[in-house]
């Protein structure tokens, strides 16, 4: 578990298991008065939910008015460094969302809002599930890692034209897995109306800047406004 910042209010977390396949995975969940919505998020292909990034998302976000919930893949909580097939971390999503509204009900919210967002693979990962058929009301991708580095022009695009809830796409104009940027550009253009970019000046894959200090919950911390932004106006 990381620390939380002295500077900020402190955020109530709730640590919790979640079964996959019959396999529990980590989870740490958050829950404000008066949720707003739940966010849950996933992390990157090569750390797990405990990094700072992560806590300093979802700290951020419940410090909004956001419930959330954050979790591991499978292939992380068995101490394994490398993602296995995708179908593996579709089920984790499927169940994730799952215990985000067992959470919600709990706390007498059965209609609350949930939405899906990930860094990176995480991301990625629930828009294939949500390809496949996951209902959750919106999607965000904390840098969506378009193509591997140095192989622009082989794209991971081709199941998000048959997504139609919302989606952000935040993306630094540095991140090697989005350039060149004029690539996203004409994915974000070819999906339509229910997909926002917004572009991170000088940001890289984790979204550090050059000559920029901030800590990895610091930079995480300051994406949660952006989010809960475009959330807002769309919860109906």
């Amino acid at each position: 578990m990381t620390e939380q910042d002295p500077q900020e209010p402190p955020v109530a977390e709730q640590e919790l298991q979640i079964e996959v396949a019959g396999s529990p995975v980590s989870a740490v969940a958050t829950r404000p008065d008066a949720a707003l919505a739940t966010v849950i998020v996933a992390h990157g292909a090569g750390a797990g939910m405990g990094h700072p990034f992560m806590s300093g998302v979802t700290r951020a976000l419940t410090r909004l008015g956001f419930a959330t919930l954050r979790f591991n893949f499978a292939y992380v909580e068995a101490g394994r460094r490398m993602p296995g097939r995708p179908a593996a971390a579709i089920a984790a999503w499927r169940a994730a969302v799952e215990a985000a509204r067992g959470l919600a009900a709990e706390a007498g919210a059965p209609d609350e809002r949930f939405w899906a967002a990930g860094k990176s693979y995480g991301g990625r990962m629930a828009s294939m599930a949500v390809a496949e058929g996951m209902a959750v009301d919106g999607l965000v991708y904390l840098g969506y890692p378009l193509h591997a580095p140095g192989k622009a022009g082989q794209l991971r695009d081709a199941h998000l034209y048959g997504v139609t809830t919302p989606m952000l796409f935040l993306q630094g104009t540095n991140d090697p897995f989005a350039t060149p940027n004029s690539e996203l550009d004409e994915v974000v253009a070819r999906i339509g109306p229910t997909a926002t970019l917004e572009w991170i000046e000088g940001g890289g894959h984790s979204f550090e800047v050059k000559g920029v200090k901030r800590t990895p919950a610091e930079i995480g911390a300051g994406l949660a406004p952006l989010v809960a932004d475009f959330i807002r106006p769309r919860l109906g």
